[in-house]
C-alpha cells in the first residue's frame, strides 16, 4: 500500500513494523468489510452487528490492556491507527471500539475489583459481551457533575433512579457503566446488565448523523444493583472524566482517518475530473484547497503521533488530550466540507463520502466534551483560572 499522498512527512518512518502491520491490517478490513456496505448502513440507520465477531479477532476492543484481561500489550500508537483505520470507514464504527475499549473496559480495569475484571474484560475483549457508557443525561451534558441520576444504598443493594442519553451502543450492549449519586453526592460506577429489573434502553431514531452507528437513552427505574456491581475504586466524577479523556485520545486519532478518507476523495475527483478542457487540479483555487487539506491534516497526523509516544511513557496530562480532540476534530470537519464542495453536486449523493463523514464528524465536534468544553480545559490549564464549574 502507498500512504505517501497522506503521509507528507513521510511519518511512515517512526512507526514500528508492528504499528505498520496493524494499521494495514484494519485498513483492509475497512476497504473489504466496510465500504462496500456503509452507504447502505448509513441510508438505512442500521448498525453491523454481524462484524462484532470479526473486530474482535482482529484486536479492536481494550487492544493495549495486558493479555490476561484479554488484551494484546499493544501501544497506545497502535491503538491510535486502529482508530484511525476504522474512522477511515465511518465514525460509528470507530464509535463502537472507542466506547468498548475506552468507556467500558477502561473503567473496569482501573476501578473494578479483581473479580469484575477477570470476569468482564475478556469477554469485552473477544466481542462476547458488548458494553456502553452512561453519564451523559438529557439536562446534564457539559456539565455531568450535575446528573439527577441517584443511588441509594438498600440491604445489599443498591437502587438506581434516573435517565442518560446520547448512548452508543446502548440498546445492544450486555452491560452499561452507569455513573450517579449516592445520598452524599459522591458519584459512584456501577455495572448494569441488560435485564435488570428497572433498567431499559431505547433507541433514539431521527439521526441526521452517526447513522450508522446504535444511539440510546438508557432509564433506571428503580433499578436494583449488586454491591459486587460497584466499581469498588471510582474517586467521584474525576474517574468519569478518566474516562472521558481515554476516549478524547481514540477520537484525535479517528478524526485524522475520516479527514485523510475525505482528502483522497477530492483529490481523485479533482484529477479526474474535466471542465473547459482541462482537470480541475489543475486550478489555482481547488490546489489551494487540496494544500490547505494537506497540510492541516499533516499538522494532526504529527499532533497525535507525538501525543501517542508521550501517552506510552505516562507523560501525556488530559490537557493535551483535549487539543488534540479539539484541533483534530475540527480540522476533520472542515476537511470534509471543503471535500464536499470540490466533489460539487456529486458530492450530496451517499455514494461520495465526504458529506457521511461531515454529517459524523458534526457529533463527534459535540460528543465526549464539546469543542467549546476542550477551549475551556485547555484555557484554565494554561491561566491557572477556571472560567466554568
Amino acid at each position: 500500500m502507498n500512504f505517501k499522498g497522506v503521509d507528507y512527512y513521510d511519518l511512515e518512518e517512526e512507526f514500528t513494523p508492528q504499528e505498520k502491520l496493524i494499521r494495514n491490517t484494519f485498513r483492509k478490513f475497512v476497504e473489504e468489510k466496510v465500504m462496500p456496505r456503509i452507504p447502505h448502513l448509513w441510508m438505512n440507520d442500521e448498525f453491523p452487528m454481524d462484524l462484532i465477531p470479526s473486530l474482535a479477532a482482529l484486536g479492536a476492543f481494550g487492544p493495549t490492556f495486558p493479555k490476561e484481561y484479554g488484551g494484546h500489550n499493544l501501544g497506545d500508537v497502535a491503538y491510535g491507527l486502529i482508530m484511525q483505520e476504522l474512522e477511515r470507514g465511518d465514525s460509528g464504527i470507530r464509535s463502537c471500539a472507542s466506547v468498548q475499549s475506552a468507556l467500558v473496559m477502561y473503567p473496569i480495569y482501573a476501578f473494578g475489583s479483581e473479580e469484575q475484571k477477570r470476569y468482564w474484560l475478556p469477554l469485552l475483549a473477544k466481542g462476547e459481551k458488548i458494553g456502553c457508557f452512561g453519564l451523559t443525561e438529557p439536562e446534564a451534558g457539559s456539565d455531568p457533575a450535575s446528573m439527577t441520576t441517584t443511588a441509594r444504598r438498600q440491604g445489599s443493594d443498591w437502587i438506581l433512579n434516573g435517565t442518560k442519553m446520547w448512548i452508543t451502543n446502548g440498546t445492544i450492549a450486555d452491560v452499561a457503566v452507569v455513573w450517579a449519586k449516592d445520598p452524599d453526592g459522591v458519584v459512584q460506577g456501577f455495572l448494569v446488565e441488560k435485564g435488570t429489573k428497572g433498567f431499559t434502553a431505547e433507541t433514539i431514531k431521527g439521526k441526521l448523523s452517526l447513522r450508522a452507528s446504535v444511539t440510546s437513552t438508557l432509564y433506571l427505574d428503580q433499578a436494583h444493583i449488586p454491591e459486587s456491581h460497584r466499581l469498588p475504586h471510582t474517586e467521584g466524577i474525576k474517574s468519569a472524566f478518566m474516562c472521558l479523556t481515554q476516549a478524547r485520545y481514540g477520537i484525535a486519532w479517528g478524526a485524522v482517518g475520516a479527514a485523510m478518507a475525505c482528502y483522497e476523495e477530492a483529490l481523485e475527483f479533482a484529477l479526474k475530473r474535466i471542465q473547459f478542457q482541462k482537470p480541475i487540479a489543475s486550478f489555482q483555487l481547488i490546489q489551494q484547497q487540496l494544500v490547505e487539506m494537506l497540510q492541516e491534516i499533516t499538522k494532526a497526523q504529527l499532533l497525535v503521533y507525538r501525543l501517542g509516544r508521550m501517552k506510552e511513557k505516562g507523560k501525556a496530562h488530559y490537557e493535551q488530550i483535549s487539543m488534540a480532540k479539539r484541533n483534530n476534530v475540527k480540522t476533520a470537519l472542515d476537511i470534509a466540507r471543503m471535500a464536499r464542495s470540490i466533489l460539487g453536486a456529486g458530492g450530496i449523493l451517499i455514494e461520495s463520502h465526504s458529506l457521511r463523514h461531515a454529517l459524523n464528524l458534526e457529533s463527534v465536534y459535540t460528543y465526549e466534551g464539546t469543542h467549546e468544553i476542550q477551549t475551556l480545559i485547555i484555557g484554565r490549564h494554561i491561566t491557572d483560572i477556571p472560567s466554568f464549574g
